[in-house]
């Protein structure tokens, strides 16, 4: 089975250096800090590159997200930068709204939480005989959390959507496009898809892979809803 380890310094300071050839204005938007120590190599590698280039202009941000929600939020910091926002406003913008990036998703294997120590070994059993899907989300600290169970694949399925409904709150007229991502079951992610537009009337849709990071957590059959909302 597949593991992962998180970026180094010296792996970071490398990537950030190939767009210092670039620019001096950078903005770098990091894998949750709750699921990672990533986000502080990449501020070590910053702080480096800044004492021995003092017109780097650099902000990292944490983005306290995964898989397509911090896709979601770069969709957002690009947006931004488009409509003429400065580097530090983008920055400010990002760190005010992440907790607005709302992630739900379910899995089909239950083995994977397991390795990942999120149920029990014998949960784990006991729920794939009884077809027992988990909903879980990403909170506020940036962690994986369990939030409910139900019994069946079409109905964790909709429930992603009834979280969705459920948390959109005020931000319901700004979800101009709904990230969903998978690991190979595009029926699936589609299917949600379909059940938000028939719901909210929301018509634009990115849907992807789950990367190879989180899908070695998560396993094959994994659906993740990302949108904005009040709170997460």
């Amino acid at each position: 089975m597949p593991t992962t380890s998180q970026v180094n310094p010296d792996q970071a300071r490398r990537v950030i250096e190939k767009y210092m050839e670039e620019t001096k204005n950078i903005l770098v938007i990091s894998f949750s800090s709750g699921l990672s120590g990533t986000v502080n190599s990449v501020k070590i590698a910053a702080e480096e590159l800044r004492e021995e280039n003092p017109d780097l202009n650099i902000y990292v941000i944490d983005s306290l997200c995964a898989s397509m929600g911090e896709g979601l939020l770069v969709h957002y910091a690009l947006a931004n930068r488009d409509a003429g926002m400065t580097l530090e406003e983008n920055a400010k913008w990002l760190e005010d709204h992440k907790l607005n990036i709302v992630h739900s998703f379910t899995v089909d294997d239950l083995f994977h939480l397991y390795r990942g120590g999120r149920v029990s070994r014998g949960s784990a059993i006991v729920g794939s005989i009884v077809n027992i899907k988990p909903v879980l989300h990403v909170d506020d600290e940036g962690h994986l959390i369990n939030l409910f169970t139900v019994r069946g694949r079409k109905k964790s399925l909709k429930s992603l959507v009834d979280y969705m409904g459920e948390h959109m709150g005020s931000y319901a007229d700004k979800n101009d496009i709904v990230f969903i991502s998978h690991s190979d079951c595009e029926e699936d992610a589609q299917f949600v898809a379909d059940e938000i537009k028939s719901r909210f009337g929301i018509t634009s849709f990115m849907i992807n892979y789950i990367g190879p990071t989180i899908g070695s957590h998560t396993g094959c059959g994994t659906v993740a809803l990302f949108f904005l909302g009040d709170a997460r």
